[in-house]
């Protein structure tokens, strides 16, 4: 639960959260760039070919900088926790969000104000009481809303089209200094629980892991702050740190976000579909073995008694290769999409078996709630 993922990633914990608390609490695809190469105009064949320069690095953020930083907020959510057995304690919970709609709507991470009993936001000088609208514990998103009129907004971009390589400016309040900026490149793309979590177990399974990974200093306290693109547009919510590591975040990738705010802003939740099953990831041993062309898709190992997969025929060893004509690269991709297929919904999904390709018809079922009880 992100609660109490909270807790457990305090300062020494090998990852936190990015939120800020008087309480103690540290809570703050794939694809490669491509530079390229030209042959050295020596004469001398055997010399290494030199690298062209970068075309079009920006000389200065300082304009995308002055058109987002108005959007940006400051976060103070006033908490309360529990500290011994029977013991609650008040704090108050300091992190970042951006305004995305002039309505009023602001987005932020789930552990910047689970919890709270009173929420404040300053944004542009103003101090503003903000209102949950939604929350989503397993994605760590929230939304927020604040009576003003005159806001600025930043647009959201797209986390698919961002490649690695590409630069990305990060805003928000880091240890409670406000409005910072820093810089950097989109190091990775699709990091999952498994990859943050290394030496520690510290995150929960129920959570919805593909995180972009930046370079771009970001520290406790950028909790709900925006990544942002050269083109100002956001494409990820800046959440956890890797500790005792420099220049490791991580940000939740804005497409994932797109995919549940019209159920958070209509119902304050996300109800979830299941499929009812447990999958890993395809091994190169598991090619051969079950007759598999590549190493795609979903392998079940555990398909749950009376679940939709076991009534719709789905066994151990079955090999998923799409979800609802999407391709699968990975048990998680699996995971995202039948969450939000829709309770009752009929999905098609095509699998191997035994060598063979079929295609099997699942009616989903629901997914327990996540609860994030502080």
């Amino acid at each position: 639960m992100i609660a109490k993922r909270a807790r457990r990633l305090g300062a020494s914990s090998f990852i936190a959260l990015l939120s800020l608390s008087s309480l103690g609490l540290s809570s703050c695809r794939r694809s490669s760039a491509r530079v390229s190469a030209g042959q050295s105009p020596s004469s001398d064949s055997s010399a290494a070919p030199a690298l062209v320069p970068v075309v079009g690095a920006p000389a200065s953020f300082a304009e995308l900088v002055a058109r987002a930083d108005p959007a940006v907020v400051f976060v103070k959510a006033r908490q309360e926790r529990q500290d011994y057995p029977g013991r609650r304690v008040l704090g108050e919970a300091l992190g970042s969000a951006f305004v995305y709609d002039a309505s009023g709507l602001i987005l932020t991470n789930n552990h910047v104000v689970a919890g709270s009993k009173d929420i404040q936001v300053v944004l542009e000088s103003r101090l503003l009481k903000a209102t949950v609208v939604g929350r989503d514990p397993p994605t760590d998103v929230a939304v927020l809303r604040v009576e003003a009129t005159g806001l600025k907004t930043l647009p959201l971009g797209d986390s698919d089209r961002v490649r690695v390589g590409d630069w990305v400016i990060a805003i928000g309040n880091p240890f409670g200094l406000t409005h910072t900026v820093s810089a950097g490149i989109l190091s990775a793309k699709d990091r999952t629980n498994d990859d943050l979590r290394q030496n520690n177990a510290g995150l929960d399974e129920s959570g919805y892991y593909d995180f972009l990974q930046t370079d771009a200093s970001i520290n406790p306290g950028n909790s709900g702050g925006p990544l942002l693109d050269t083109s100002g547009r956001v494409v990820g919510i800046n959440t956890a740190i890797r500790d005792r590591a420099n220049g490791i975040g991580f940000a939740i990738p804005i497409n994932m976000v797109r995919a549940i705010l019209p159920r958070l802003i209509k119902d304050g939740k996300v109800r979830r579909s299941a499929l009812g099953v447990s999958a890993a990831p395809v091994l190169p041993e598991d090619i051969s073995r079950l007759g598999l062309k590549g190493p795609h898709g979903a392998l079940l190992t555990e398909v749950q008694p009376g679940g939709a997969g076991e009534r719709a025929g789905l066994a151990p060893d079955d090999v998923l290769l799409s979800f609802d004509g999407q391709p699968l690269e990975g048990p998680q991709q699996l995971r995202w999409l039948a969450s939000l297929a829709g309770v009752g919904a009929t999905s098609k999904v095509h699998i191997v078996r035994g060598g063979r390709e079929l295609d099997v018809q699942v009616v989903l079922g629901e997914l327990a709630p996540v609860l994030d009880t502080p």
